[in-house]
């Protein structure tokens, strides 16, 4: 029971997460650079499309350039790719 009541908190946040991205009160790139911890298994993917003007297509292309599969998890990453993703997403 407390598991499944663990995996529905990081649900739970993980939900208000994509969110704020969406409304603009958090910033990908700070997520990126400092993940909370209920977001570490969370796909890169899923939480670039949660981004504005990032649609499947774009994250696709994005994580294809960076040399990031998309179904890397945020925890994954490693500091090449987590940096070579940040400075892309800030251009």
């Amino acid at each position: 029971m407390r598991a499944l009541r663990r995996a529905n908190e990081i649900r739970s946040a993980r939900a208000q997460l994509k969110r704020d991205l969406k409304a603009g009160k958090s910033k990908i790139e700070t997520l990126l650079l400092d993940p909370p911890e209920y977001v570490l298994s969370a796909k890169v993917f899923d939480m670039i499309v949660a981004t504005p003007k990032y649609g499947r297509v774009k994250a696709n292309k994005i994580l294809g350039q960076c040399r990031i599969s998309p179904s890397k998890t945020i925890g994954g990453l490693s500091e090449r790719q987590r940096t070579e993703l940040v400075a892309f997403l800030r251009r």
